[in-house]
């Protein structure tokens, strides 16, 4: 009968542990690197982790809107048409995630007195965003298993990140803009922040939904060049450096 009885809680809690871990180690390394290639003026610790503590509140609120988006495109489009899944990776889930993460990065840092390099502007964006990725991964691997912490680490978690890198490079041009006081710019750096992170974020879930081979090679050929890309924008990003403000 002692086969019956429950695990120890101490058992329990370390499996707990092992699975959280596993979740959230690849965004906090791939943080680690971005912050590490601010080298002009670290911005503050404290900062940092207000930007990820307002990425996990950007994935909560987009758990509650991609339902109700969900439930709207339902209503509206059958689900057997070819245009389905691309409407929801699109205009569902890219466009609200990618728009919690911006409203939060906003909210947190445009009047801060700390952002005040170019640079400043990847580093907040790259914050929120994995923030936001590690909250996501520690479901996912919670109602999964550790079977998809690995595939999910070296897709999702630097999806996110490539997302949010080009979203900091046009949010860190558009206070460029602002303290250069060109409205337009400002307008226009800030619009291009959202829609070049819903592009990539739409066309990344579009592949991975529609699972045709078609849509898997061409998945695997788009995360190889964005991590390419992103890789070399991070360090030009970090090399050009300058501050916003003379």
């Amino acid at each position: 009968m002692f086969f019956f009885l429950p695990m120890p809680i101490m058992a329990w809690s370390n499996i707990l542990i092992i699975h959280i871990l596993a979740a959230i180690i690849p965004a906090v390394l791939l943080l680690r690197y971005v912050y590490k290639h601010d080298t002009i003026e670290k911005e503050p610790p404290m900062l940092i982790w207000s930007l990820v503590l307002r990425g996990v509140l950007a994935a909560m609120c987009s758990i509650v809107l991609e339902r109700i988006g969900s439930w709207l495109l339902n209503r509206t489009v059958d689900q057997s048409s070819p245009y389905y899944v691309i409407i929801l990776a699109f205009l569902v889930v890219a466009v609200i995630e990618e728009g919690t993460k911006l409203f939060f990065l906003y909210q947190r840092v445009w009047n801060d007195w700390n952002f005040t390099h170019l640079y400043d502007g990847i580093v907040y964006s790259v914050a929120v965003s994995l923030g936001f990725a590690a909250f996501e991964n520690i479901r996912y691997v919670l109602s999964y298993g550790l079977q998809v912490a690995l595939p999910r680490a070296v897709t999702a978690i630097p999806g996110h990140l490539g997302f949010s890198v080009f979203m900091g490079v046009f949010f860190g041009r558009a206070k460029l803009c602002e303290a250069q006081r060109d409205p337009s710019g400002r307008r226009f750096n800030l619009a291009m922040a959202y829609l070049s992170a819903v592009f990539l974020h739409g066309f990344y879930d579009a592949c991975a939904m529609i699972g045709t081979t078609t849509a898997n090679v061409l998945f695997v050929v788009f995360i190889v060049a964005m991590y390419i890309c992103v890789y070399r924008l991070i360090k030009k990003s970090s090399f050009h450096d300058r501050p916003l403000y003379y």
